[in-house]
């Protein structure tokens, strides 16, 4: 059905039912149909205009860090980006980057240059181009704090140029969230600083990092957006649900406001545990708490 495909990606970078517990930091999900794996602009945009001409449904993502793909895995195409979008251009305080740079590669190159204003990415796992997606921040510091311009592509493979006030960029959203497009680079401008002093700022925040998270183990890191003048690490210490446990999925003993695969955990597990976080929530306390992971793939 796919055989045309290897017209436009190689061999070697086109997988068939594909497990995306491979490609997950839950380290959980199942198949996808086929992976792409483009390394080029040119090879992304070709592979949207192969799905567009054939309806195929399409899923992109990075490196994995804020999804939880349901066990039946994904159906149509998948494409994964982190592998080649990894350009990174300096020119005094402003800083090209493309999608597929790590983020903690990207804060230590630029403290490497004197320039502040991405230490709070340093523990970040993801991609820039998630982190654009989904407003990533903490510290105190997000990306809307950055940001100059995005440039993206739609899913017919037409390129837009976007300001940071059309991202409309709010706590973990953006214009992205509602799909339609694919970061392809961003813009930032960031402060002149000292570098030792930009990389103590991060090493306290690594610090805290490890001895606040459960960093060793697989998870989509923090489960639930921030409520309004509440945490929800000691909101569900309140509700006593730290160490509480469905199947493989618990909430982390280190640090309730994540969820960890602690056992094989299926994708069933972690929302069975998350509808019964938000029941509780709601029905003892009047809180509401909305996921921040995304949720993909076949029920």
């Amino acid at each position: 059905m796919y055989q045309d495909i290897y017209d436009i990606i190689p061999a070697d970078r086109v997988k068939f039912d594909e497990p995306m517990a491979q490609h997950t930091t839950f380290q959980i999900g199942g198949p996808a149909d086929i992976m792409v794996i483009p390394t080029t602009v040119e090879e992304i945009i070709n592979v949207l205009r192969y799905c567009h001409q054939r309806d195929l449904p399409l899923f992109v993502f990075g490196l994995g860090s804020n999804i939880l793909v349901r066990d039946k895995g994904i159906r149509g195409m998948v494409m994964k980006l982190g592998e080649g979008l990894k350009t990174v251009c300096i020119q005094g305080q402003q800083v090209y980057a493309e999608a597929g740079v790590k983020m903690a590669d990207l804060c230590r190159m630029v403290a490497r240059e004197g320039l502040s204003g991405l230490e709070f990415a340093e523990g970040i796992p993801g991609s820039l181009g998630g982190a654009v997606v989904m407003n990533a921040g903490a510290y105190d510091g997000e990306m809307k704090d950055v940001i100059i311009s995005v440039s993206a592509v739609d899913l017919s493979g037409v390129r837009y140029d976007f300001s940071a006030e059309q991202l409309q960029l709010g706590y973990r959203s953006s214009i992205f969230q509602a799909g339609g497009y694919i970061v392809l680079s961003a813009q930032l401008k960031l402060e002149p600083g000292d570098p030792e002093a930009i990389f103590a700022t991060m090493a306290e925040y690594a610090r805290r990092r490890r001895d606040k998270q459960p960093l060793d183990m697989p998870s989509a890191g923090s489960t639930f957006k921030r409520p309004k003048g509440l945490f929800v690490g000691p909101l569900l210490e309140q509700l006593g649900l730290k160490g509480f446990q469905i199947g493989g999925a618990q909430v982390s003993t280190k640090h309730a406001g994540f969820i960890v695969n602690t056992d094989n955990a299926s994708a069933a597990d972690v929302m069975n545990l998350i509808q019964y976080i938000q029941e509780t929530a709601r029905s003892k306390l009047g809180v509401e708490l909305h996921p921040e992971v995304k949720l993909v793939g076949e029920e």
